[in-house]
């Protein structure tokens, strides 16, 4: 096999950052597409140069290998079992579902399916988090203590819209929580090599009032298995391009990163592995770019990763049972919002095994507190 070839399951916004990456990988082939929205979808379709399908069954029928689920999180457990069950590989945006009990069904199809699966947790290809992993993992900032990670977009317009899937908590799995704190979990977890113990959640509506969605702001306060604290902040409703930042601090020296730079990291170490450029700032040379460019650049890892691994007959490097982890972490933090406390593993495990994650979503609004003017 020379190359692979695609359908895509939803043609909407997050197609526009593929797209853009998938440009520069002639062993990707996108043949067509399978949208239940048949103007948008149509639309799409004809840009690209693929066939457009309204029917799933037939959609997966066509002369295609694999599937990239770009849809509603709700539905991703769906189409993730329906294409793994027509035996075809899948590349599922994130988050991987909005519970545990789907992240499990989607691990048991595919498996059962023998088919390559993977969600496109697009953070842990990009160039300057691998610098960091290996920075890390390495020692040359010694033992990770106090880590402080922040994303900010601006999705006030989907929050603000009646019957939208967005921020709404059983239809997207809650607001900024569960979409970008997917992203910060997966990437720290992978960093540090560890698991999350305990975490304490703080959920509000800091520019958004609609009753029935979830938090546009959220603060997590996290403990790691072997000690590391961390403060995770993510917005929904921030009037400036889309940023990332991240602080990693240890007992011999400090890493300091922000995606809106060109040179997007900063390391101050007193390991002798640095050299010459040790006990001062030194910054390494990686490749990336402000918003939108390292999302074409990660994107563009992560999908041409994918591929390879179809071809190759190998196994991602991210696995679903890490994303599933991410899933937890957030599952955690949202318990916590709604018990008002510090939670841990024992008492999300409780939920899991006696009334289910869902429980956790259910309701969610009604503890966000809204701080939102009238």
């Amino acid at each position: 096999m020379e190359f692979v070839k695609y359908g895509l399951i939803g043609s909407g916004v997050v197609w526009k950052y593929h797209q853009f990456g998938i440009r520069n990988i002639p062993k990707m082939k996108i043949k067509s597409l399978f949208d239940i929205n048949e103007k948008n979808g149509k639309k799409v379709a004809k840009a690209g140069n693929m066939n457009y399908y309204s029917d799933l069954n037939t959609f997966l029928k066509s002369d295609i290998d694999a599937v990239i689920v770009m849809t509603p999180h709700y539905l991703h457990e769906k189409y993730v079992i329906a294409a793994a069950e027509a035996g075809k590989h899948v590349l599922c945006e994130k988050p991987m579902a909005t519970t545990l009990e789907g992240c499990d069904a989607m691990i048991k199809a595919t498996k059962k399916a023998g088919v390559k699966f993977m969600i496109a947790e697009n953070h842990r290809f990009l160039p300057a988090h691998k610098y960091i992993m290996e920075a890390i993992q390495t020692g040359l900032i010694g033992k990770v203590f106090l880590v402080r990670a922040y994303e900010g977009v601006n999705e006030i317009k989907g929050l603000m819209r009646e019957g939208f899937w967005k921020g709404h908590p059983i239809l997207a799995g809650g607001g900024a929580l569960i979409d970008m704190g997917a992203h910060k979990f997966a990437t720290l977890n992978w960093i540090l090599n560890d698991t999350i113990e305990s975490a304490y959640s703080w959920i509000t509506k800091q520019c958004t009032n609609l009753e029935e969605k979830a938090e546009d702001n959220a603060m997590a306060l996290i403990k790691y298995k072997n000690g590391t604290i961390a403060d995770i902040t993510v917005s929904f409703s921030v009037v400036s391009p889309f940023n990332n930042s991240l602080e990693l601090y240890g007992t011999e020296g400090t890493i300091i990163e922000s995606h809106e730079l060109i040179n997007p990291i900063k390391i101050f170490s007193k390991n002798e592995q640095m050299g010459k450029n040790a006990k001062k700032w030194y910054v390494p040379k990686i490749e990336h770019g402000p918003f939108p460019l390292y999302y074409e650049l990660s994107m563009r890892n992560e999908d041409s990763h994918f591929t390879d691994c179809i071809i190759n007959d190998t196994i991602p490097k991210f696995s679903p049972e890490q994303a599933r982890e991410a899933i937890y972490d957030v599952l955690l933090c949202y318990l916590s919002a709604k018990k008002e406390k510090t939670v841990s593993r024992e008492d999300l495990n409780e939920v899991y095994n006696t009334v289910g994650t869902k429980s956790i979503l259910e309701g969610l609004e009604e503890f966000v507190q809204n701080n939102c003017p009238e």
